[in-house]
């Protein structure tokens, strides 16, 4: 979900020159790939 958040979020900022948004939206990417991982990792292990 956050994956898909920011990279709606830093092609808006992308769109409209906001480099704040695009940093955000790159930040919430990375957070959203970071707990997918997570996850996976979780499942492998069973917890």
């Amino acid at each position: 979900m956050d994956e898909a958040k920011g990279k709606i979020k830093e092609k808006a900022g992308r769109a409209t020159g906001n480099q704040r948004m695009q940093d955000e939206g790159t930040a919430d990417r990375a957070g959203g790939k970071i707990q997918r991982k997570v996850g996976e990792v979780k499942k492998v292990f069973g917890k």
